[in-house]
């Protein structure tokens, strides 16, 4: 089986349920979703019809207070009927940004996009309110953001929201 995962994109902001949508070639093509961190797992079901090229959509819900310990999640959907004879169940594997593990009560996010004296401690002030509570702003762009000392104009940065 073939799969591409086309939502999530690798390092998606995502939230609870985590949307999946892709296509998908194989006989039967029912599809296991498992989103892990390496402490907790939760698994879910797909379809994306038979024996051709087909569109596969649905979500995974993450129970309450799952036992993650990370904000980076692993979404991986796999060919249950593949993988026969000793070979590897054919899978792909999509690292995503867990939301309500970075900002209690995330509801989604918007873009800005970082000008010349933004700081993160400045985002936060004027976003949350509070010039300490940056965290949030850091680890919904740890994909870009290696030293929350070090933005630059021009960055557009995921700013987490809880209202």
């Amino acid at each position: 089986m073939n799969i591409e995962i086309q939502q999530p994109q690798p390092f998606d902001l995502v939230g609870n349920p985590i949307l999946i949508a892709g296509n998908a070639v194989g006989f039967e093509a029912h599809l296991t979703v498992r989103v892990s961190e390496g402490h907790d797992e939760v698994i879910g079901n797909l379809t994306a019809g038979s024996t051709s090229i087909r569109q596969f959509q649905g979500s995974v819900t993450i129970p309450p207070n799952p036992a993650f310990q990370l904000n980076r999640l692993f979404v991986t959907v796999a060919d249950d009927s593949g993988g026969g004879d000793g070979a590897p169940i054919p899978s792909v594997t999509v690292p995503v940004l867990y939301g309500p593990m970075i900002l209690e009560g995330y509801t989604g996010y918007f873009n800005h996009v970082v000008v010349s004296g933004d700081t993160l401690s400045a985002l936060a002030g004027r976003y949350y309110g509070d010039t300490s509570a940056w965290e949030p702003i850091r680890q919904a762009n740890q994909h870009i953001i290696s030293n929350p000392n070090l933005i630059f104009p021009g960055q557009v940065l995921r700013i987490p929201r809880n209202d």
